[in-house]
């Protein structure tokens, strides 16, 4: 990896070096492309933000080749609970420690490492040049090349080019202005105090992660990976921000939980506003997003880092085709038809998710725990957990082999491009019943298989007749077998 500019264009210029610009840089520089990454920041930010990733972005960041830090910087997120303000479950989720990519369904983990990871992985790629320190100022396409000008603080301007420019930079993207899109606001936003805590001694806790449905303070317990929780309380409506964004405020809120500055050290504590939305153009020209860049949302599905490592995976290998020639730029228009369903229907899955958590009226609080604890009694249908998972089928794209049609023509939705399709392609496998599975379809002169992608644990494999083939993705719900207050649907923790 390189640390300063070197002569000559680049193939990819990715603008933002967090975890989720990590993960493309990685992706791109390990086939062997030139890659350019432009950070405003010197150094990585030192607190976590995110704290969970799923199976499958458990599954992406081993492809990216960390697999073997996942034990270090992360930790299965275990049970998951809901409660109200008397204690009475609500609602009560086993989470998988081998989830549908071989990986544990959620893992939590602690940002700092996890980038730090990322980061030594990347300073082993040749192809990889990190310019810290320097912000974006002017991004310029000019139809076969874009032209991306950066300044220090204290420097001169600084002019690079690329074939391909990719925002990572955050909810407050200059890549997205650059486009000039408009964003979709889903019209929820709350504040919440967060309070990051290093214990100073190991603590079990049970349910490992709880959200408590209390109309007074909404609340809430996770792990944040080994030895870190994150404890997060909703601002109240007769308090202003500067009121709760106080230590003294903190601790308070953390004697709730028997933490205390004798047995606890309170790392930071931040009064942040959660948003949902998302932009309506994912890529203009050479340009390109992901990430929080083209959507925000609650937190309250813990999709958000995972949507970020989803879309640049999606994003990374159909680039390489088209640098490679092996596909037409047209490639690059599916990433948006295949990604944005994706991100809307999380961001409104976490909206819906926050508004039951959220609720501060006691009399719509107390409709809510009756219908809850009520139907914590029924079996969970297909439907309702398809609804409630974050992976849903393909409906449009490259790939869609739903639809009956000559061997190696395009189904339903889907658009190829250039003169063939790449390996690698990623699409829905139907299969008998209906049932769809996400798979790596890899196509070849003798027609497609479908095999075991990067990043699943050689254990993940699975007999014949056991149900969905290793290191395929379902892009459906599971079923789920109803128990009082259990629910083997795949929510995850925060």
């Amino acid at each position: 990896m390189h640390t300063s500019p070197t002569d000559g264009h680049a193939d990819v210029l990715i603008v933002g070096y967090g975890p989720v610009g990590q993960v493309p840089a990685l992706q791109l520089a390990g086939r062997g492309r030139r890659v350019t990454v432009v950070e405003r920041w010197r150094t990585g930010y030192p607190m976590p933000r995110a704290v969970a990733f799923d199976s499958e972005g458990a599954r992406i960041l081993a492809a990216a080749g960390i697999g073997e830090r996942i034990g270090e910087i992360g930790e299965p997120s275990g049970d998951y609970t809901w409660k109200n303000a008397a204690g009475d479950a609500l609602l009560h989720i086993d989470v998988a420690e081998r989830g549908r990519c071989g990986w544990p369904e959620s893992t939590s983990m602690y940002q700092p490492a996890l980038e730090a990871a990322l980061v030594e992985q990347g300073a082993t790629l040749p192809e990889l040049t990190v310019i810290r320190g320097e912000e974006v100022v002017a991004i310029t396409d000019h139809g076969d090349r874009v032209e991306v000008t950066s300044r220090a603080p204290d420097g001169p301007e600084r002019v690079h080019t690329a074939s391909w420019v990719v925002g990572c930079d955050g909810a407050n993207s200059f890549v997205r202005r650059g486009i000039g899109t408009a964003m979709a606001d889903l019209g929820f936003s709350h504040d919440w105090l967060i309070c990051d805590v290093l214990l100073h001694e190991e603590r079990r806790f049970r349910p490992n992660n709880l959200q408590i449905c209390d109309p007074q303070r909404p609340r809430t317990s996770v792990s944040a990976g080994p030895g870190h929780r994150r404890w997060e309380f909703m601002r109240a409506a007769d308090e202003t921000v500067e009121e709760l964004n106080t230590e003294k405020s903190a601790w308070q809120l953390l004697e709730l939980f028997d933490v205390h500055p004798g047995n606890a050290t309170l790392e930071r504590f931040h009064v942040y506003s959660f948003s949902a939305a998302y932009a309506q153009t994912w890529r203009s020209g050479r340009l390109l997003l992901a990430g929080d860049a083209c959507h925000v949302m609650p937190p309250f599905a813990g999709q958000g880092m995972t949507a970020g490592f989803r879309d640049v995976t999606n994003l990374s290998w159909k680039l390489d085709a088209v640098l490679r020639g092996t596909a037409g730029e047209q490639l690059l228009d599916s990433y948006p038809v295949e990604r944005r369903p994706y991100a809307k229907h999380a961001i409104q899955m976490s909206v819906n998710l926050g508004r039951i958590i959220c609720q501060t009226d006691p009399k719509a609080a107390a409709d809510r725990d009756m219908v809850m604890l009520a139907t914590a009694e029924r079996p969970v249908t297909a439907a309702a957990a398809q609804q409630r998972s974050p992976l849903q089928p393909l409906t449009g794209g490259l790939l869609d082999l739903g639809r009956e049609g000559p061997a190696g023509t395009p189904g339903r939705g889907a658009h190829p491009a250039g003169p063939g399709r790449p390996r690698g392609t990623c699409g829905l496998v139907r299969r008998g019943g209906g049932g769809g599975l996400r798979a790596d379809l890899h196509r070849g002169p003798g027609g497609s298989t479908v095999r075991r992608g990067p990043g699943v644990p050689r254990h993940a494999r699975r007999p014949a007749g056991a149900g969905p083939a290793a290191g395929c993705r379902p892009a459906h719900g599971g079923r789920g077998r109803g128990r009082r207050h259990r629910r083997r649907v795949p929510a995850v923790p925060r």
